[in-house]
């Protein structure tokens, strides 16, 4: 009776964390239909403590040991981690030129292109037969170089048109996303027993804190969201699509094998969009619809990336005639 108590909570754990695109389109749903409940509920001030507990949990996903990878294949992992930090910005800045973008949503654009890797790319790339271990280490070095990147590239990209405060920029993604990575790597390192019975629902909660967060984020512009969401979405799926596919063609450049390429095309094409809200809402409060990007973009590159994975693992079926990667 234990065992089969345990295997339905396992199950349905699973379930959550498999659904956040179905969450977050719910989330985001609710939050257009009732705006004013879900801001009395839900006010943007808290986004950037929501986001500090999935990092705390992508932290519990790693070990020091994860980190090894950067000096057994160094080359592989600089050249993720570059074509993170250069192929998401570069497409945001020629995305919001090309289409003309009102500064609020380009600057919302450009600061999802210039966070780290999403922590569901790991899965995704799982799934994508991948190589996992190179998909891990880029999410975790993207992440730990963050707090120098980010504010680089947006000031690059974004602080002629608007200002843009980078050290407070720094000290933000220090404390919502450095801390509690780093919190949740220290238990899970000295406290393994305790980090083993909370990580298995970690990525449930996170899904559901990635929606609640999205909930947050569009109930307080929906008003503007309507008249511009066509717009955004166009930019979205625009920003995911040109990541994913110059990763790939930088691992193609670089003479990687299918499944380099394919972890590649993930890790740069899935962002860490929740990182992207957060600098928003806080950084950004007099231009609400710069949040909204990233809150969209979390719903989309979990469905891009699903839907990239599944390709892949047809394609490397015995007799399958090829595919991507």
């Amino acid at each position: 009776m234990e065992n089969e108590r345990r295997s339905f909570w396992v199950r349905a754990l699973d379930a959550v964390a498999g659904g956040m695109a179905a969450l977050v389109l719910v989330a985001g749903a609710t939050a257009m239909a009732w705006p004013e409940a879900v801001k009395a509920a839900l006010p943007t001030k808290c986004v950037p403590w929501l986001l500090g507990v999935v990092m705390f949990g992508m932290g519990l996903s790693l070990r020091g040991r994860d980190f090894a990878l950067v000096l057994r294949r160094p080359r592989d992992v600089a050249i993720g981690v570059a074509a993170q930090f250069l192929c998401m910005p570069l497409a945001a800045w020629a995305i919001a030129r090309a289409l003309g973008l009102p500064d609020e949503i380009a600057l919302g654009v450009v600061l999802v292109g210039a966070c780290p890797g999403g922590t569901a790319s790991n899965v995704i790339a799982y799934l994508a037969k991948g190589d996992v271990a190179l998909s891990v280490t880029m999410t975790a070095c993207s992440t730990l170089l963050a707090p120098l990147a980010t504010p680089a590239i947006v000031l690059a990209l974004a602080g002629a048109t608007i200002e843009v405060d980078a050290a407070a920029m720094f000290l933000s993604i220090v404390k919502i996303v450095i801390a509690p990575v780093v919190v949740g790597v220290a238990i899970n390192e000295l406290l393994p027993r305790f980090a083993a019975r909370i990580r298995g629902a970690m990525p449930a909660f996170s899904s559901v804190v990635v929606a609640v967060i999205v909930a947050a984020v569009v109930a307080a512009s929906a008003a503007r969201i309507r008249d511009s969401a066509a717009l955004v979405a166009l930019a979205v799926v625009l920003h995911n699509a040109l990541g994913m596919g110059l990763g790939w063609c930088a691992g193609r450049l670089f003479r990687m094998d299918g499944a380099r390429r394919r972890t590649l095309a993930i890790e740069v094409g899935m962002q860490n969009s929740g990182l992207a809200v957060s600098l928003a809402t806080v950084h950004f409060a007099s231009m609400p619809l710069a949040a909204v990007p990233g809150a969209l973009f979390s719903v989309w590159h979990n469905l891009s990336g699903a839907v990239y994975a599944n390709l892949c693992a047809r394609a490397a079926r015995p007799g399958s005639p090829g595919g991507p990667g």
